[in-house]
């Protein structure tokens, strides 16, 4: 399950536009709502948002990404860029046994 949906940054729906004009398919990382890192490649065909304004990127297959769940679009830093950084590197945080 997601968590609360957070804003994402109006860069962001350019870099969205570019890649649908583009007409290539696209790359994305992203997590998913159990929050796992999964990847995507596919045309994208826009966005939309549901009832509870969540906004997703909708990809020509019908495959649906949430927005604020996109860790890399085309290889470009997405909304949860910096988490996935902080995942990454959260074994660097710790002492391994080195007390």
């Amino acid at each position: 399950m997601y968590e609360k949906y957070l804003p994402v940054d109006p860069y962001f729906y350019e870099l969205i536009e570019k890649g649908k004009k583009s007409l290539l398919p696209s790359h994305i990382h992203y997590f998913t709502p159990e929050n796992r890192l999964k990847e995507y490649h596919g045309m994208i065909r826009g966005t939309l948002t549901n009832k509870i304004h969540e906004e997703f990127l909708l990809f020509a297959s019908g495959e649906k990404i949430r927005l604020d769940r996109i860790i890399a679009f085309d290889g470009k830093p997405g909304p949860a860029f910096d988490e996935y950084d902080s995942y990454a590197l959260a074994c660097l945080d710790c002492t391994g046994g080195m007390d």
